[in-house]
């Protein structure tokens, strides 16, 4: 009881009145605390995923193949526009990275990594086009921003929405750095330790398979990388084993909507590119 009446002392409640600055105080805050992740500007979550995106790659070094990347990046873009969200501030990039561990992460804002351990699982232009179509769906639902602790949400949105950034004081810049470096660590172990809800992995496979089925690839090309997948991981890897949903267990949800599984047919010049820009994967 003494913080709150403490509290209540601070805002004249023992006279029954509050100021007229206590009060506008108030309102800024309490309308604060009702925001959420959507309250993030386009450009605070471009800065925040490219934070994220630096710790992804501490982790896994990018691999060092133009072709190879030019080609996931045109197919991820291509893909990108028949999302709910075709465009983001900084727009979609998609960077392999040099690793034999089998994963595929997206950061907020539209940065997208998947290593080479996890094109080995893929046989097919549709099989690499639905990890990315996946990976799209996170960045579509925010799901990297939503991984931020509400209660720094809360602490971020009221810093910045009280006063405005010219009269920040010392204490208001550290409060926000601290706040930031928190968020981004929040993100970064969700991707990396935790990953994400089942229900989560499940949103993001059915916008794949939206995105999948308008842009003229087989959605049964995600049940195909699955399959491979469940045969090719490790247990007790660091990997997509450690952060996703077990593979029979999607595979599940997927048959649900697009029915049993029937091999992929692949044109013959669709495959004979995706073999040529994947040489030496």
């Amino acid at each position: 009881m003494g913080k709150v009446a403490d509290l209540g002392a601070a805002l004249g409640t023992a006279t029954g009145t509050i100021s007229e600055a206590q009060a506008e105080s108030l309102r800024k805050s309490a309308h604060a605390v009702a925001r959420t992740f959507e309250d993030f500007t386009p450009e605070q979550e471009y800065y925040i995923g490219r934070t994220v995106g630096a710790v992804v790659l501490d982790k896994y070094p990018p691999w060092d193949n133009p072709r190879a990347t030019g080609y996931l990046n045109l197919m991820g873009k291509t893909l990108s526009l028949a999302s709910e969200r075709p465009e983001t501030f900084g727009g979609y990039h998609f960077l392999i990275q040099d690793s034999d561990e089998i994963n595929a992460l997206s950061a907020p804002g539209g940065l997208v990594f998947i290593t080479r351990g996890m094109l080995r699982c893929c046989r097919t232009e549709d099989a690499a086009a639905a990890v990315l179509a996946h990976e799209i769906g996170h960045v579509q639902v925010q799901h990297g921003l939503q991984a931020i602790e509400k209660a720094r949400v809360t602490e971020a949105l009221t810093t910045l929405g009280v006063e405005g950034a010219k009269t920040f004081g010392g204490s208001e810049i550290a409060a926000l750095t601290e706040t930031f470096e928190n968020s981004i660590s929040d993100i970064s172990k969700t991707l990396i330790v935790n990953g994400y809800s089942r229900d989560f992995e499940r949103q993001a496979d059915l916008a794949a398979v939206s995105m999948l089925t308008q842009v003229g690839y087989d959605p049964q090309a995600l049940v195909d990388m699955l399959r491979i997948m469940e045969r090719k991981l490790v247990p007790g890897r660091l990997d997509f084993a450690r952060t996703h949903p077990p593979p029979e267990s999607r595979i599940l949800e997927l048959e649900r909507v697009i029915g049993p599984y029937q091999p992929v047919r692949q044109p013959r010049a669709r495959q004979r590119r995706f073999e040529e820009a994947m040489a030496g994967v």
